[in-house]
């Protein structure tokens, strides 16, 4: 094929991903989520998982979970849906997580969070970070696509270590209270904030 053919490949993809992430962030809007931090700050990176700016900025700690995300759906896509193209696997995977951003903004969602993971606190993201959360999945994804998988599986654990140690939190503490919560471990990531 040649170098027309995949350029307009690529710009249809982008512009799919760029339709993905606006609807995401219009429903997100009709659902009462705030565009930014009720701050009223806009700001690259938040750090502290405790305070009301958490999942309000563009990046926050838990943005390494979502490139993680982008780690397993380049796995999941690359095991389950081989003969699709690199590119369709990402159109796939941002729909896949801009899914989880609606479902995690949800009244229902936020409250489980509330009671019974670390997150007592938790209001849900505003718009802004929800896509800064999907830009994160992005990187993953095309970081897994370019890195031999060994250094993916590497990076992911990496992650999830490091999340562990500085915040005492990671995907899979996530899902696992969210799924089957366990006082212990609620108690030690409480302990620790």
């Amino acid at each position: 094929m040649d170098g027309g053919g995949v350029a307009r490949r690529d710009t249809r993809i982008w512009l799919a991903v760029a339709g993905v992430v606006a609807l995401t962030a219009a429903v997100l809007l009709a659902m009462g989520r705030s565009a930014i931090c009720r701050c009223g700050r806009v700001a690259l990176w938040h750090g502290q998982v405790t305070s009301a700016e958490n999942s309000q900025q563009v990046l926050d700690p838990y943005s390494a979970t979502h490139l993680v995300h982008g780690l397993l759906f380049y796995a999941g896509g690359w095991l389950l849906l081989r003969r699709w193209g690199w590119r369709a696997r990402l159109l796939a995977a941002v729909v896949v997580e801009a899914a989880w951003e609606v479902a995690e903004n949800s009244p229902a969602v936020i409250d489980r969070y509330r009671s019974v993971t670390a997150a007592l606190g938790y209001t849900g993201d505003s718009v802004l970070n929800s896509v800064g959360d999907i830009a994160c999945m992005m990187a993953g994804f095309l970081l897994a696509r370019a890195l031999p998988w060994r250094v993916s599986v590497a990076l992911g654990v990496a992650l999830e270590l490091l999340l562990l140690a500085t915040i005492r939190d990671n995907l899979a503490l996530n899902v696992l209270m969210l799924v089957t919560p366990d006082p212990r471990i609620l108690a030690w990531q409480q302990a620790g904030g």
